[in-house]
């Protein structure tokens, strides 16, 4: 080559190069300064110096433990500390070996990836992990595209160069390190798990901190393609990936040949499971208090689903996991029982007994299933029932695990329906703190809350706030009354009176204290009561209480039958008592902190005094009647709880055993369990097998078990405390146990005397 030839080369290439440097300065400075809407925005130097990624909202137990997220991407983020030698390693041979030594753009990379499209030999893009942060944080492929965009080749380039800018000044305003840990924290790695925390747990069970070579080699090769190189739906895809993301790691020197024959052996190690919100502690609690915080945060200014907030509530994690394996391993067998109880016959049935006729049928129609087949098909469509009949592959819930089956909607519909529901909550009766919250058996298949949305009626449950009136009245629990019938007046009705019947079915004429009648659960003798009291006082007394939910003043109230109320709301009404008359609302978020730790709002229990401290006390003295006199309806508790205890309980029952009920209190604890069918006609077909004392009085007695025996709660047994003045009515009714009983002439004086009254 002649010098004048060589010449006239380089001057070439310095117009070459000098051109092009001022052409890419020119097009940096028309990017930044687009007045005319060609290029689209950029971020703002704020947006820049301060990256806002969509990070899930965390919802943490009161004892520091995670119960779960609420997010649009699950992503939570971890700071570089927390990352592993070897996955920043298998990150850096990966995507960007000369990370450390670049400003955010790698002209060699750069020029590289130009020459191999050019000439068709393609060996690796040009983009830095910087630049790729850039793209994944202010999405510059897809937002703010100006009228340029139109052409594709130029929008191309436009994106490179808004990708430069931005990297440059990532550069400028943070560390290699916090690129680095940036990054990991917005990358998708699959099965909906964005953020190295979020993927290291889903494919590993494991910290980012304990990643090793062949499992950071697995996620990061998953990076650009999270779908291809899946290692659940792509294996074979996966593995080769893998293998070439080892060899870079042998390729620059971090392992040796023979370590990289063979970690390339091995194979996933994979423990693999997708966070969803069926899965882990309290999945009814976080749907329930979901609903609260959407309208918190709407009314505060954030976004639930992308602002990373910390929610920390007053559950706590063991008391949790007690409350949901007591619910479990009772309502597994109970559910045993009542199949073999009813066997091939049908559970729903009328007050006759007789099994309703059509109830599938009226059922099918409320379901989101039947709603959209009629939406398409039209609701006289013939197709409507022959896809409802027609059997396919589906997965249902059974208590001995998941099983595969052919099923139709109607044979679904018959196998769910079939399921007795429960529903248990506990809280700290002093604070108000929820301390466990279980809405049902299992919330992947039953997601209707029988904590708080469900309301059912509260049978003899109710009783106690009969009493609690006439305590406050100047009754006192030694007041004698006869077990006789109590006719109530209708006027205008047919029948034109009213005569609540005993559970038993027939009236003893027993004298007995009131306590004795509510420990055993007398029913003529708390009607007799509500005559006394007036049904429009016990509704005020409830209110007292904090039942919210209305309640007729009707004389049927007096057995819980005068509306319907929610489990949270009579745990809240027990803990009135242990918390010496001073109602508080059941209370389930301590407060809320930013994704920085800055606590925006702190949250306080509201509390009203709603009972004296006498009455209060002297009510816990009736309650543990049920725990202590003769034909207590909790005499069946346990004796281990009882012995060197003070138990405040009450079982309830509806009409045909619908609901039953258990409400319990010590100390430490108020709690209370519901069972019951999904419908009010869904129950044993015997009274006593539906009864509180068999169905919900086991949850109840199982949970408190598991409690007393974990030490690091610090719950004990012991008496309740007693008010700090003296009481004023006499509590031992020792010396009135033993009533001579009326002769058959003063009893039916009695009888006849109550029914005019």
């Amino acid at each position: 080559m002649s010098k004048r030839t060589l010449r006239i080369l380089t001057l070439t290439l310095w117009v070459l190069f000098i051109g092009s440097a001022v052409s890419i300065t020119a097009l940096f400075y028309m990017v930044q300064n687009d007045t005319n809407g060609w290029f689209g925005g950029l971020p703002s130097l704020e947006d820049l110096e301060k990256p806002d990624p969509e990070l899930s909202s965390e919802l943490l137990s009161a004892d520091g433990e995670l119960l779960g997220k609420y997010y649009r991407h699950n992503r939570t983020p971890v700071s570089y500390d927390e990352l592993s030698a070897q996955l920043v390693n298998t990150l850096l041979v990966t995507e960007d070996i000369r990370f450390k030594k670049h400003s955010g753009i790698d002209l060699k990379g750069l020029l590289r990836a130009v020459f191999g499209k050019l000439t068709f030999q393609f060996k690796g893009g040009g983009s830095t992990i910087t630049m790729q942060l850039a793209e994944n944080l202010y999405k510059t492929s897809s937002a703010n595209r100006g009228t340029l965009y139109d052409y594709p080749s130029v929008g191309q380039i436009i994106t490179k160069l808004k990708e430069w800018i931005i990297a440059i000044q990532l550069e400028k305003s943070y560390t290699k390190e916090e690129i680095l840990a940036m990054y990991l924290n917005t990358v998708e790695y699959g099965s909906n798990s964005y953020g190295i925390q979020v993927a290291a747990q889903t494919f590993f069970n494991k910290k980012p901190s304990q990643l090793t070579y062949p499992e950071a080699a697995v996620l990061i090769g998953a990076i650009n393609a999270p779908t291809r190189y899946s290692p659940i739906l792509n294996p074979d895809k996966a593995m080769a990936k893998r293998t070439e993301v080892l060899y870079n790691l042998h390729k620059y020197g971090l392992v040796s040949r023979q370590e990289f024959d063979s970690l390339k052996q091995t194979d996933f190690g994979l423990e693999y499971k997708v966070e969803n919100h069926n899965e882990g502690l309290a999945p009814y609690f976080r749907k329930v208090i979901a609903r609260y915080l959407l309208q918190w945060t709407k009314e505060h200014g954030y976004d639930l689903y992308e602002d990373g907030l910390k929610i920390y509530t007053t559950i706590d994690s063991r008391l949790q996991t007690y409350a949901e394996q007591a619910m479990e391993e009772h309502m597994d067998t109970l559910q045993a029982q009542f199949n073999a109880h009813w066997g091939d016959d049908n559970p729903w049935i009328d007050e006759e007994g007789n099994e309703i006729v059509g109830f599938l049928d009226k059922a099918i129609k409320r379901t989101h299933h039947y709603k959209s087949l009629v939406k398409t098909y039209g609701e006289e469509s013939d197709s409507v029932e022959l896809i409802l009949n027609r059997k396919r592959q589906m997965r249902v819930f059974t208590w001995d695990g998941e099983v595969d089956t052919l099923m139709s909607s109607y044979d679904s519909l018959k196998h769910y329906k079939r399921f007795l529901q429960a529903g248990f909550m506990a809280m700290d009766p002093q604070t108000g703190h929820i301390k466990a919250w279980v809405g049902g058996i299992n919330h992947k298949y039953f997601k209707y809350d029988h904590v708080k949305q469900g309301k059912r009626q509260p049978g003899s449950t109710l009783k106690p706030i009969v009493y609690t009136a006439a305590i406050d009245n100047d009754f006192s629990p030694c007041y004698p009354v006869v077990d006789a019938p109590v006719t109530f007046p209708r006027p205008g009705q047919d029948p034109p009176t009213w005569t609540p019947d005993n559970a038993s079915g027939r009236f003893t004429g027993e004298v007995m204290t009131i306590r004795q009648a509510m420990a055993r659960s007398v029913n003529s003798i708390t009607a007799f009561m509500m005559k006394q009291l007036k049904p429009e006082t016990v509704v005020e007394y409830a209110k007292r209480l904090g039942i919210e939910s209305h309640l007729d003043a009707v004389p049927a109230l007096s057995l819980g039958a005068g509306g319907d109320v929610s489990l949270y709301e009579l745990v809240a009404a027990y803990s009135t008592f242990v918390n010496k008359g001073v109602y508080t609302k059941p209370f389930y978020i301590s407060r809320i902190e930013d994704q920085n730790g800055n606590v925006i709002q702190q949250f306080v229990p509201e509390t009203r005094e709603a009972l004296n401290e006498e009455t209060a006390y002297i009510m816990l003295h009736m309650l543990k009647g049920t725990t202590e006199e003769v034909g207590g309806t909790g005499m069946a508790l346990d004796r281990e709880l009882r012995v060197d205890n003070e138990i405040a309980a009450k079982t309830g029952t509806t009409q045909n055993a619908s609901d039953g009920w258990f409400m319990g209190v010590t100390k430490d604890i108020a709690a209370g369990a519901w069972v019951g069918g999904d419908e009010r006609s869904i129950h044993f077909k015997h009274w006593y097998l539906g009864q509180g004392a068999r169905t919900a009085m086991p949850i109840w007695e199982r949970f408190m078990k598991k409690v007393y025996a974990d030490p690091t709660l610090g719950f004990t047994k012991g008496p309740f405390a007693k008010p700090v003045k003296p009481i004023s009515i006499e509590l031992d009714c020792e010396k009135y146990n033993n009533f001579s009983q009326p002769s058959d002439s003063v009893r039916m004086e009695l009888i006849d005397e109550d029914e005019i009254m």
